[in-house]
């Protein structure tokens, strides 16, 4: 086998298949057992997330700076998808249901169950904190500019807010910062339980990940749906390459940043598309389109992030 190839199939094994692997446990679990995916997805949303973003923003050496680096890099990588997302769906001349579900699958992706995992896999728990600030900042704005998106129009303001204001991940953050700035120590006994619980996070994210992919089914309009992942796939990541060095982000920053704007769609989408009635089905297709096909894109992607 040559070299190339021996190092691409290292880095699939190493960094990409162990997350597939708990992912089809959780698969299994939702096919044959029934597991409840929304209160495994809930638990680790209001419970485990918010420990594990604590613990490392807590341990980590972020400054200030590279913290406002990290979420602005989020914000343009968003934004910038949104608009080439737009573009793209008037091309394909879609109906305004189908326009705002196609915005849903290109501007949000996978930070958490995903991507979280494949960022301490590959680049190791430096690029983990960093990882994190991209996560929450995605997450405030899928629950703010996503809701409002996916509302197409209504009233949402406060319906956003109240979204976010119940978002344990910000007040995690938050948290973490008061911490960092008064330079106060977190008694032993409640740094310990929120680090067991903080540990639980990625394998129950994964789980959720495998019970979502088990409710996938065949797209309806297969076209569309290719759009919008080699938007996801190919286009984020070149977005996030050229807004990364603009930022001047470098090393972990940089290696986190880009593989976070790099992931599958956000399994969230399905949820927004579910309530607001904008082109569920097809909002799920993408999102199970783009994390099959994920493994070859990152794979690939790891590989250069990580030659010297």
């Amino acid at each position: 086998m040559a070299e190339p190839a021996r190092l691409l199939l290292s880095i699939f094994s190493s960094d990409l298949l162990p997350i597939f692997l708990v992912a089809g446990v959780g698969f299994l679990l939702s096919r044959f057992i029934r597991v409840d995916v929304h209160g495994l997805a809930r638990a680790s949303l209001y419970g485990l997330a918010p420990c594990l973003i604590f613990d490392s923003l807590i341990r980590s050496t972020i400054s200030g700076a590279e913290f406002a680096r990290m979420a602005l890099l989020c914000i343009v990588v968003t934004a910038t998808m949104g608009l080439i997302g737009r573009g793209v769906a008037l091309a394909l001349r879609l109906d305004r249901a189908a326009l705002i579900g196609f915005l849903l699958t290109v501007m949000f992706s996978n930070g958490g169950n995903y991507g979280l995992p494949v960022v301490l896999l590959a680049f190791g728990h430096d690029a983990l904190a960093f990882a994190t600030v991209y996560f929450v900042t995605s997450s405030v704005l899928t629950y703010t500019a996503g809701v409002s998106i996916a509302a197409s129009g209504q009233r949402t303001l406060s319906l956003a807010l109240r979204r976010v204001a119940g978002l344990p991940t910000v007040y995690a953050v938050a948290a973490a910062g008061l911490v960092l700035a008064s330079d106060v120590t977190v008694p032993p006994p409640i740094a310990t339980a929120v680090q067991l619980l903080g540990n639980a996070a990625l394998p129950v994210m994964i789980l959720v990940l495998g019970m979502q992919l088990e409710r996938a089914r065949r797209p309806s309009r297969p076209s569309v749906v290719a759009a919008a992942t080699a938007l996801s796939l190919l286009a984020s990541p070149a977005v996030a390459f050229a807004a990364a060095r603009l930022l001047d982000l470098s090393g972990p920053a940089f290696q986190a940043g880009v593989v976070q704007a790099s992931m599958p769609t956000a399994v969230v989408t399905t949820v927004l598309a579910l309530e607001f009635d904008v082109e569920p089905a097809f909002v799920t297709s993408v999102v199970a389109a783009t994390t099959v096909i994920s493994p070859l894109t990152l794979t690939l992607l790891i590989a250069y992030l990580q030659s010297p």
